[in-house]
């Protein structure tokens, strides 16, 4: 008894020490004129940096999205967070909300997933996309439009291993049409704050003129810590 009331003694004292080693010894900061640079390089969905916080990581992007319907490539002149230049990088609707069917491509698909239907829907939102793992919170931070939440993925397409939303955005994704009675469209506006849980289907539309945001995501290790844009890597 009392040689089993040391053993548990004994760990006692030692896991804090563990626990203590394991943690992380420092802040991430993430300054203003970071997440301008960033938002003026090219691509739709862009990772700034993946923090260790211990028991998660988390990663922190910015995302620019040009007016609904506009062609991609046609540099999509819209004012990034405090002011960036115009990008090649307009994003419709059939851009999912993760940058998934934008950055993914039909070739990196790990076959079909979501609900099958027959004959596809036609009265949807195309472009969502939901993720097997990884949680958002979104901050906008200039323009809006209507995000589109909820639902299910109807034909989807799994996100294939080195598919780059796999890689560097949100891990395993299912985009496709999103479909539902449950389905909520919303209107939001810089300022406005939305939380995601992985999982929900989420797309965007009626983008005016364009949304940039900022998109945090913590997640089980899903995206690697220690990963810095190549824009701002020192």
């Amino acid at each position: 008894m009392r040689r089993t009331a040391l053993c548990v003694l004994a760990i006692a004292c030692v896991a804090p020490s563990i626990v203590s080693a394991q943690s992380p010894k420092a802040a991430t900061y993430i300054t203003d004129e970071e997440v301008k640079k960033v938002n003026q390089q090219p691509g739709t969905d862009r990772t700034i940096r993946v923090a260790d916080i211990g028991n998660e990581n988390f990663a922190v992007g910015v995302i620019h999205r040009g007016a609904t319907g506009a062609a991609r490539g046609t540099g999509a002149g819209a004012g990034a967070a405090g002011g960036g230049a115009g990008r090649g990088a307009g994003a419709g609707a059939g851009a999912g909300a993760g940058g998934g069917a934008a950055r993914g491509g039909a070739a990196q698909s790990a076959g079909p997933c979501g609900e099958q239907m027959t004959p596809a829907p036609t009265d949807g939102t195309p472009g969502g996309i939901a993720h097997d793992s990884q949680t958002e919170g979104y901050l906008i931070i200039s323009g809006g439009g209507t995000l589109v939440t909820g639902g299910k993925i109807a034909n989807g397409n799994k996100s294939g291993p080195d598919a780059p939303v796999t890689k560097e955005l949100n891990g395993p994704s299912c985009s496709g049409m999103i479909v539902g009675a449950d389905v909520v469209k919303k209107v939001v506006k810089t300022g406005d704050i939305i939380i995601i849980p992985a999982g929900v289907p989420h797309g965007w539309t009626d983008i005016s003129d364009h949304v940039d945001y900022l998109s945090f995501r913590p997640s089980d290790h899903v995206l690697t810590a220690g990963y810095v844009h190549p824009s701002i890597k020192q």
